[in-house]
C-alpha cells in the first residue's frame, strides 16, 4: 500500500505564477511543495528574449529568467519536484492529488498555476522556427519586428487586437484569414480593415513558413483555387487561441466555456475552499509574465490566510 504524504501548500505548475507563489509561500513558512509539470518554466522557456519584464533594462532570455525564478524559490527552501498531476479529488478536505498516476498526496491548500498552451497550426516549419521569427504573442515579441514586415494568422478578436498592435510598430502586417469572413466582432473587423498597413488575405491558409534559421517568408494557399503565393516577412504570429491546462480539475472547479478556471473578483479563490488559481490558467485577457507573477503573489497570500484560519479552528477544537 502506497503511503500518502501530507503537504501544507501544494503548488501545481512552474511558470512565473507558480514560482512567485512559491517564493511568497516559502517566506511565509507555509512549506510549499511544487510539482513543475510537463513544461518547467512555462511558456517563457520558448521565448528567446523578454524585454518587457521590469528589472531587466537590457532584456533577458525567457529560459534564463525562469532559471532565476527557480533559484530564488529554492533559496527559500521551496521543495521543487518533477512530476505531472494526473488526478485530483477536491470533494473534501484535505485535498487529494495524484502525481504521475501513482504518487498520492493530501494538501491543506492547493495553488494551481498550470498555465495555458498556445494553439498552433501544426506545420513542421512552425516548430522549427519557433523563437526564431515564429511567435504566439504579439505583445511579447512584436517589438523585435518594429519597422519590419510580419504576418499573423487568425480571425477572432484576439487576432484583430494583435494585428492592430503590430500595425503600430511594423511597416506592414499581412493577416491570413481562412474564410471570407472573420469570427471577430464587427467593430474589431472594421478597425482592421480601416488600418492602412494591414493587408487581409481572405480565403487563405498558411502552407509553410520559409527560412532556414530565421523566418524569411510565408507561402499561403488560396482555398478556392489552390494557388500558392509567397510573401516576404521577418516575423510570423499565430493567433488562433490558447488552451488552458485545466482539464484535470474539470470535475471539481468552475470554469468558463473555454476551460479557464473561474476565480472570485479581486481574488485567486476558486469555488473550492483552499484551492487557488493564478496565472494563465485563469487569465485569458492579459497573459503576461508580470500579471501572472502578480496573481501568484496573491494566491500565496490567500493560501497563508486560509491556513491561519484552519490552524486557529483546529486549536479551538483541541481546547
Amino acid at each position: 500500500m502506497i503511503e500518502m504524504e501530507h503537504i501544507k501548500t501544494l503548488i501545481i505548475g512552474a511558470g512565473p505564477a507558480g514560482y512567485t507563489a512559491a517564493i511568497y509561500a516559502a517566506r511565509a513558512n507555509i512549506k510549499p511543495v511544487m510539482y513543475v509539470g510537463n513544461q518547467p518554466g512555462g511558456q517563457l522557456t520558448i521565448t528567446n528574449d523578454v524585454e518587457n519584464y521590469p528589472g531587466f533594462p537590457d532584456g533577458v532570455g525567457g529560459t534564463e529568467m525562469m532559471e532565476m525564478f527557480a533559484k530564488q524559490a529554492k533559496r527559500f527552501e521551496t521543495d521543487v519536484r518533477y512530476g505531472v498531476v494526473t488526478a485530483v479529488d477536491f470533494s473534501g478536505h484535505p485535498h487529494l492529488v495524484t502525481v504521475d498516476g501513482e504518487i498520492k498526496l493530501s494538501a491543506d491548500t492547493v495553488i494551481i498555476a498550470t498555465g495555458a498552451s498556445a494553439k498552433w497550426l501544426g506545420i513542421p516549419s512552425e516548430s522549427k522556427l519557433n523563437g526564431s521569427g515564429v511567435s504566439a504573442c504579439a505583445v511579447c515579441d512584436g517589438f523585435f519586428y518594429r519597422k519590419q514586415t510580419v504576418a499573423i494568422v487568425g480571425a477572432g478578436d484576439t487576432a484583430c487586437e494583435e494585428a492592430l498592435y503590430l500595425a503600430k510598430i511594423c511597416l506592414q502586417v499581412h493577416m491570413i484569414v481562412r474564410k471570407n469572413k472573420m469570427r471577430a466582432s464587427k467593430i474589431m473587423e472594421e478597425r482592421v480593415k480601416n488600418t492602412p498597413n494591414i493587408t487581409i488575405h481572405w480565403g487563405a491558409e498558411t502552407e509553410e513558413i520559409l527560412g532556414e534559421k530565421v523566418v524569411e517568408a510565408v507561402s499561403i494557399k488560396e482555398v478556392s483555387t489552390g494557388q500558392i503565393n509567397t510573401i516576404p516577412i521577418q516575423g510570423f504570429f499565430v493567433a488562433i487561441g490558447h488552451q488552458p491546462n485545466s482539464e484535470v480539475f474539470s470535475n471539481y472547479l468552475d470554469m468558463d466555456s473555454q476551460g479557464y478556471l473561474l476565480t472570485q473578483p479581486d481574488s485567486t479563490k476558486t469555488n473550492v475552499a483552499g484551492v487557488f488559481a493564478c496565472g494563465d490558467v485563469q487569465d485569458k485577457h492579459f497573459r503576461q509574465a508580470v500579471t501572472a507573477a502578480g496573481s501568484g503573489c496573491m494566491a500565496a497570500l490567500e493560501a497563508e490566510r486560509f491556513l491561519m484560519v484552519l490552524e486557529s479552528n483546529h486549536a479551538a477544537v483541541e481546547v
